[in-house]
């Protein structure tokens, strides 16, 4: 059985290709390789969730390419990566906000009975994998800590 999302992008890619789009078939075409690059490590389909991180992961690799190409002043391809990114956000999830991060983590903190910084393990895990896709691992990371020195 295909995922929607997986199914949704190869749809995509036909109208891309009828309407000769070149930047969205590019862009199709790559996350769908890397899609198929994780199956393949996998030995099996991905599920929705494993889809939109494979997504989350190219988004998150052209958001510090676009920071090293601005840092090395290369105004075309940061120009370049940045309507990439356009196209790779249309398929992931709303992020969302920094408050809605902290309720989260707050509910996680409480069900998994962390005391302070050294419980933070047992805090990401289950926080990381609630919000693949949805939030950066970085604003995730910076939340729990300030959570768990309190």
């Amino acid at each position: 059985m295909s995922s929607d999302l997986k199914q949704k992008l190869n749809d995509d890619l036909k109208v891309a290709l009828k309407s000769g789009d070149k930047l969205s078939c590019s862009v199709l075409r790559m996350l769908l390789s890397a899609i198929h690059n994780a199956e393949i490590a996998k030995r099996g389909e991905l599920e929705e969730i494993e889809i939109i991180g494979v997504i989350a992961k190219d988004a998150k690799q052209h958001k510090e390419s676009i920071l090293a190409f601005k840092q090395g002043n290369r105004q075309d391809l940061v120009e370049k990566e940045e309507a990439e990114l356009v196209i790779i956000e249309r398929y992931l999830p709303e992020q969302m906000s920094r408050e809605d991060v902290v309720t989260a983590a707050r509910k996680v903190i409480r069900e998994v009975g962390a005391q302070g910084p050294r419980d933070k393990g047992k805090v990401m895990g289950k926080l990381v994998a609630q919000l693949k896709g949805k939030a950066e691992g970085q604003v995730i990371n910076e939340v729990v800590n300030e959570l768990l020195e309190q």
